[in-house]
Formats: C-alpha cells, sequence, structure tokens
C-alpha cells in the first residue's frame, strides 16, 4: 500500500472501481481544506452548466493597479512582450514605477528587452486587447489553486519543478500542462510506476479524455461532461470555458444536424409514400419541396445540394464566369435543357441551400468577398489595400475625420510680401496685371471657377495625406492591424521602410528587365530563358513552343514545320527573304531588349514619382554606390528639369508654400 501510494502517476485510463470515491479520487485533483471553505455550501461539486460557477470576486487593488500599469506599457511598446513588463513591475517599487519603467525602455530597451520583441502573428492573434488573460498579473488564491491542481494531478514531480514550469507560464494551468505532461513522462517516480502497474503519461490534448473532465450520467440517462470545483471560481470558469464550452457547443451542432437529418429523412418517406416528390432539372433527382428552388425566368426546379455544387465550383473551381452574374451576385440557371436559360437563382435561395451545408457560411463569405472584389475592380477607383487581408478603400477618401486643419505658414508671409513689392515696382509690373485681371474675369465663368476650386481641394488632400504619414489602419475589425502605404508591411513604431525609392526602382528595372527576355509556359506556369540551342522548346510538362513568336507548336501538325524549311547553314539566324515563318536558328537582340525595357520601367517611375533622376542617383542605379542628390526646393520644386508645370503641380506647390 505504502508503495503503491508513493509511486503513484499520472494516467490517462480509466479502470472500472467498486466506489465511488476512490474513482473521483483518481482523476480529479483533490480541494484542500482551506480552499473548500472557500466554495459555498450550495454549490454543487460538479460543474456541468454554466448557471453553476460562482461569481468571480472583485480583484484586489493591488494586483488591478498592476494590471493597469500593464495595459499602458503595452499600448506605448506595442513590440515588446508583455511579459518584460511583467518582469519590471514587480522588480520597481510602487512610486513613480511607471514613469521609471517607460525611462528605462526608452534609453536603454536593449538591457531589459534582450530580444523578447512580439512577432506579427502574435501581435495579431487576439487585436481586440492589449494584454491576454493568460499573460496578465494574478491572485494569490487564483495561484493556489493552480499549484494545488497541478500537485494532485502530476505526482510523480517535486514541487520545485511544477512551481518553476507554472512561474514559466504565468500560473496557466492550460499553458503549463503540456510541459508538465512531458516533465512527468521522464521521472524516476513513473518509470518504476509504468513498470509495475503499467500506467501511461497523460499525453492526451483531446478535450473529450482529458483527465479533468469527468463524463457523468445525467437525468435523461445521457453521458454529459463534467468539471470537479477546484476552490477558486476565476479558475473554474476559465476551465469551462477553454474544457467544457467547446464540448457542449459541438453536441449541440451534433444534435442539430441529426435532428435536421432525420427530418430530411422522415420527409422524404412521407412524400414518396404519396408521390409528392419534383425532379430536379440539372441533375434530374427526385427531392422533396423543401430542397428545391427555382429560377425567375421559366421556373426550373433547382435542388439545393446542385446549388450547393455549383457556387462550390465557381469559388473554388472555374465556374465564376459561367455561373455568377456579377451585377446582382446571383446564380445563373443550371439547368440542363435544349436551349440555355436566361434565368437567375436569387441570393436568398442561395443562402437557404448554402446554410444547409456544412461550411455553408464559410463559403458565403468567399463569395461577397469575390463580389466586393468584382466590383471594387470594375469601378476603376484609386484604391488603398490592406496587406494582411482583403479590405480596401477608396484613396481619395481615406482621412481621418479629426484629422486637422492647414494653417497658412506665417514665416513665408513676409517674402510673400517682398515679392509682391518688387512685382509693382518692377517693368513686368504692367503685363503680370493683365494677366491678373484676365484671371480675375476668368473667376467670373463659375465652371472655371468651380475647375480651379476643384484642382486647389485636391491639392490640400494630397498635401493633408502627404503630412498625415504613410500608417494606414485597416477597418475591418477582423483584422485591425496598421501598415505602411509605402512598403506594404507592417507598422512598428518608428516605422522605416525597407526599401528606399531608388532600390525600388532599381528593383522594378532589374524585373521588367527580366520580364522582358523569359517565355512562360501557359500549361504549367513556369519561366525559362533560352540560352542555346534552336527555337523549338519542350516544357517539362510536355508543352511545346516556339520560342520566337510564342506559339503552341506541340499539335501533330506543326513541329518543326512551323519554321522556315528553306536550306541554310545551322546556327544562322538571319532571316528568310523567301518566307515570313520563324527562324529555328533566330537569336534576339537581349541587349537591346533589355534597354528598352530599362528605359520603360525608368519612364514609369518617373510618372509615378513626377520627377527626374539626377547624375548622383544615375551612379547609384549604375553601380549601387553614387551619392544620393537632394531634391531642389523652390523654384526647382515648380519647375521639375526645366519643364513647364502641369495644373496639379502647380497647384501642389501653392499648397506647400502657403500652408503649413
Amino acid at each position: 500500500m505504502f508503495l503503491s501510494g508513493f509511486l503513484s502517476a499520472p494516467s490517462g485510463r480509466r479502470g472500472s472501481f467498486k466506489s465511488n470515491k476512490s474513482k473521483s479520487s483518481r482523476h480529479t485533483p483533490e480541494v484542500s481544506p482551506s480552499q473548500s471553505q472557500n466554495i459555498d455550501s450550495s454549490s454543487p461539486e460538479y460543474l456541468s452548466d454554466e448557471s453553476q460557477l460562482l461569481p468571480v470576486t472583485p480583484t484586489a487593488q493591488d494586483v488591478l493597479e498592476l494590471n493597469n500599469n500593464l495595459e499602458m506599457l503595452a499600448a506605448l511598446f506595442p513590440d515588446v512582450q508583455v511579459e518584460v513588463f511583467r518582469e519590471m513591475l514587480t522588480s520597481f517599487s510602487e512610486e513613480s514605477r511607471l514613469f521609471i519603467i517607460t525611462d528605462k525602455l526608452l534609453k536603454n530597451p536593449g538591457l531589459y528587452v534582450k530580444g523578447r520583441r512580439r512577432t506579427s502573428d502574435n501581435s495579431s492573434s487576439d487585436s481586440t486587447t492589449l494584454v491576454a488573460r493568460t499573460e496578465s498579473f494574478r491572485t494569490a488564491e487564483y495561484k493556489k489553486a493552480v499549484r494545488a491542481l497541478a500537485m494532485q494531478e502530476f505526482k510523480g514531480l517535486s514541487r520545485s519543478s511544477i512551481d518553476a514550469v507554472l512561474s514559466e507560464s504565468n500560473y496557466s494551468y492550460l499553458d503549463a500542462r503540456p510541459t508538465l505532461v512531458d516533465l512527468s513522462s521522464k521521472s524516476w517516480k513513473f518509470t518504476i510506476s509504468s513498470i509495475f502497474f503499467r500506467r501511461r503519461p497523460v499525453t492526451s490534448t483531446e478535450a473529450e479524455t482529458h483527465p479533468l473532465i469527468i463524463w457523468r450520467a445525467s437525468n435523461d440517462g445521457s453521458m454529459i461532461p463534467t468539471l470537479k470545483a477546484t476552490g477558486s471560481a476565476e479558475l473554474d470558469r476559465e476551465l469551462f470555458e477553454e474544457l467544457i464550452m467547446p464540448l457542449k457547443q459541438r453536441d449541440q451542432l451534433s444534435r442539430q444536424e441529426k435532428d435536421r437529418a432525420l427530418a430530411i429523412s422522415l420527409s422524404t418517406e412521407e412524400a414518396e409514400a404519396n408521390e409528392a416528390t419534383y425532379e430536379c432539372s440539372c441533375c434530374y433527382s427526385d427531392v422533396i419541396f423543401e430542397e428545391l428552388t427555382t429560377c425567375d425566368a421559366e421556373g426550373h426546379l433547382i435542388c439545393f445540394r446542385c446549388v450547393q455544387h455549383s457556387i462550390s465550383e465557381a469559388i473554388f473551381g472555374q465556374g465564376w464566369q459561367r455561373s455568377i452574374e456579377k451585377e446582382t451576385g446571383a446564380l445563373r440557371c443550371p439547368a440542363v435543357a435544349s436551349t440555355e436559360c436566361d434565368g437567375c437563382i436569387s441570393s436568398d435561395h442561395i443562402h437557404r441551400a448554402m446554410r444547409e451545408e456544412k461550411n455553408g457560411d464559410e463559403i458565403l463569405r468567399k463569395l461577397d468577398q469575390r463580389l466586393a472584389e468584382h466590383g471594387l475592380l470594375s469601378s476603376g477607383l484609386p484604391l488603398i489595400r490592406c496587406p494582411f487581408c482583403t479590405y480596401a478603400e477608396v484613396d481619395d477618401l481615406y482621412m481621418p475625420a479629426n484629422s486637422p486643419r492647414p494653417k497658412l505658414r506665417a514665416n513665408n508671409l513676409p517674402n510673400i510680401i517682398v515679392i509682391f513689392v518688387c512685382l509693382i515696382l518692377s517693368p513686368f509690373y504692367f503685363p503680370i496685371l493683365m494677366v491678373v485681371l484676365a484671371f480675375a474675369i476668368l473667376c467670373l465663368n463659375r465652371s472655371f471657377r468651380g475647375y480651379v476650386s476643384w484642382h486647389l481641394r485636391a491639392a490640400m488632400n494630397r498635401y493633408q495625406r502627404r503630412r498625415r504619414g504613410l500608417k494606414f489602419t485597416c477597418q475591418n475589425p477582423a483584422c485591425a492591424r496598421s501598415s505602411c502605404l509605402s512598403c506594404s508591411k507592417a507598422w512598428v513604431d518608428i516605422h522605416v521602410c525597407h526599401e528606399s525609392s531608388l532600390v525600388a526602382l532599381r528593383t522594378q528595372v532589374e524585373l521588367a528587365m527580366s520580364m522582358a527576355i523569359k517565355r512562360v509556359c501557359p500549361r504549367c506556369n513556369m519561366s525559362f530563358v533560352k540560352t542555346a540551342g534552336c527555337n523549338k522548346l519542350t516544357c517539362p510538362c510536355g508543352y511545346k513552343m516556339c520560342y520566337v513568336c510564342r506559339k503552341d507548336i506541340g499539335t501533330p501538325t506543326e513541329g518543326y514545320s512551323h519554321f522556315c524549311q528553306h536550306f541554310r547553314p545551322e546556327g544562322d539566324g538571319r532571316q528568310c527573304k523567301e518566307c515570313n515563318k520563324c527562324n529555328l536558328w533566330e537569336t534576339e537582340n537581349t541587349e537591346e531588349i533589355l534597354r528598352k525595357a530599362k528605359i520603360e520601367a525608368e519612364r514609369k517611375w518617373r510618372e509615378c514619382e513626377r520627377r527626374e533622376l539626377s547624375d548622383a542617383e544615375k551612379a547609384y542605379l549604375e553601380d549601387g554606390v553614387g551619392t544620393l542628390g537632394r531634391r531642389n526646393g523652390g523654384l526647382g520644386q515648380l519647375l521639375p528639369g526645366g519643364k513647364i508645370p502641369t495644373i496639379e503641380e502647380f497647384c501642389d506647390f501653392i499648397i506647400e508654400t502657403l500652408f503649413v
């Protein structure tokens, strides 16, 4: 008896026992007397319903203050793990603790952070809360209950080992349990007990076989999962939400599916007995009336199964263009008839059919996303997209409602007055006065006044957007991540783009040059470049093409007959004078093609950046070492490259000169 108690270890098997007392002690942690005093005498020993959970007692003032400081630090330093703040808060005294920690993290972050930075995956796991519940400070009662629960389940481990693992996981029992299971299976007590008593390590992670879950018979005879009270209301609620609630939700969904399948089966039997079934115009199967829908043109009867298959094929297959009406989001009638039906199945009936499928809600969500994407692309509007999800919004409308209004630049007013006086005293006063009068007369015209005001408002919006910065916050509640409008990377204060404008230009030039000389197989999308040999190329997938004109020559009538058949020496790449067929040995002027691709890429970059490259920038693009030049201000900004400015450039110059 002594040896059995001394060598006891956690076991994942459930044997049969003679008494209920021994059965409960084998699989559930015992509650200490000090903990049992905290449990209300009327509270049940086994928790099977959420209504049986005791209300959580208010958190102590000192713990509440620590958690508030933890949230403030997490908001100030979002890229640092919460563990760093927790360690620093416990290391410093209460007086001016928050100010001292902030100052030390700003002056010497490496001494305290030590590489413990949040990754993008961790930071986006729960965007609604700054500090997760498992990362916050715990009360002494909660820690005591967790320690007692771990000591009861893992008797083969020493108290110091359990305390160390719990401290590493911030006394989160569910987070610490995998480590405790691994340590328990390696302990010498478990090794000896596994030999004598054939015990197995508790390595199960499934909720049904979790050691903390006890399956008990309910009043109606069914087996339900229950959780034995631990003495801590907070721990009971946490374990109940993580272990019991998923089982109950899954059981409820399973019962609903079984009830629906039974109802359909009974309705089908009754309909077949009364010969009240209907034939689907697509698959020609007999279905009941409740499983049918009709098109809005010829009234074809279509079963829900055909609707589900058509929608799935349209989203995940090749049926989007054929099956979906993009303007209304309806499904084109899939009926098989001598003439194609022009009718559609409305979106309401599509929702009815898809909700009866297992993953119907997810498929409907993807359908809505694809329809929204089609609407955005067909609108032709300039869009800002979130790089982490499908959210997009119109570029010109993305201005915060609380953005400050621009003010006149006070330091430029004296310069403007001096320039105005000089113009009056200059010999060009009369021509300038004539131009001003002509502009004033044109402003009397409503259309001209509206044209000028529209350009000024557009310039003001562009100026405000540049002043606002490059930070973009996704408005999708499921994402809500911040990114950079320039480099599309995750935004981290203080943000520095990974690539400068010139590095981006160099990347675009190299990409354009590689795209100009490479070929892509239309069957398998493999990219390749010919370095030697003839122009009849065969892809590893079996596709044959001409390297010159990119035509498919894999048919029996093509092949080498696609090329010029007149006699010529092998390797002669000159153009034939007797026919216009492709030359089998023709070679491209690679240098000329690359030069044209480079010029075209630089032209597009200049149109996007609206400026010319300086000599230093051209040198940088050539060798990657050239000194970067600076953009000229003043008239150099108004006259980029010595060219006459456009109306947009002129309005931008006026706004940037007068406002701040």
